[in-house]
């Protein structure tokens, strides 16, 4: 009993130091963020320039506005920053439990979760929102001059970029679902207008209601899913045969 309780507790602070590593990885991502938040959202605010050249600046309506703003865009990239550092965490704490198929396929899946992500998030800034923000801004005019807030733009780029990273993540999953044998084989292909659908509404869900959004969404998501059809048929069942 005496053995089982060290053995449990060994595992308690190996668990804390891990989970003290990350944070400090978040931390120390946030703090230089900081550092650098002008230079950030000058970054972030690339998309409005090309979308609205003549609108250079940014306005903020309370005392606090900027400083919490840039302290909320700091710890955002701090996030990102330190996920590598989180997974490889996770990933020291319970790889000793697993086969070592279990290990290549844990790695894989961190690779494409994330490059998914990324891929989604830089398609959001390039492209997404360059035109969205030309759409909604071409209603300005003589009787209609837009003053952008600092902290509802902000809130903007980054819903808009987390939904498109998210989104992207949908051939991963489809690809998951069929390795796992969780659906039969052609299910994806069968269903295709029922999750057409749910891509539509999904889409206008995340974009909250921006139709332009929505629909610059829609359409990339359709050809994710067409792939993810292609990519998911020669997985069927690997995983039960694996295991």
């Amino acid at each position: 009993m005496t053995v089982l309780a060290g053995h449990f507790a060994g595992h308690l602070r190996e668990l804390r130091n891990r989970v003290l590593t990350a944070f400090l990885a978040i931390l120390v991502g946030t703090l230089v963020a900081y550092a650098f938040s002008e230079h950030l959202v000058r970054f972030l605010m690339v998309p409005l320039v090309k979308g609205h050249p003549t609108l250079a600046k940014l306005v903020y309506t309370n005392l606090t506005e900027a400083f919490v703003s840039y302290l909320k865009i700091s710890l955002l990239v701090g996030l990102m920053a330190g996920f590598p550092v989180c997974c490889y965490e996770l990933w020291r704490f319970i790889a000793p439990g697993l086969h070592r198929h279990e290990r290549r396929l844990a790695r894989t899946v961190v690779f494409w979760a994330s490059a998914l992500f990324a891929g989604g998030v830089v398609f959001a800034y390039v492209v997404v929102l360059p035109e969205t923000l030309s759409f909604l801004l071409s209603f300005a005019g003589e009787q209609l001059e837009p003053m952008l807030r600092l902290d509802a733009y902000l809130t903007f780029v980054a819903r808009t970029s987390l939904a498109f990273g998210l989104a992207f993540e949908v051939p991963f999953l489809m690809v998951m679902v069929a390795k796992a044998g969780i659906v039969a084989k052609g299910y994806f292909a069968r269903q295709r207008k029922y999750f057409y659908l749910a891509i539509l509404v999904l889409s206008f869900l995340l974009t909250a209601g921006d139709v332009l959004s929505a629909v610059l969404l829609a359409v990339p998501l359709f050809g994710l899913y067409e792939a993810g059809i292609l990519i998911s048929r020669p997985f069927k069942g690997m995983l039960k045969t694996e295991s």
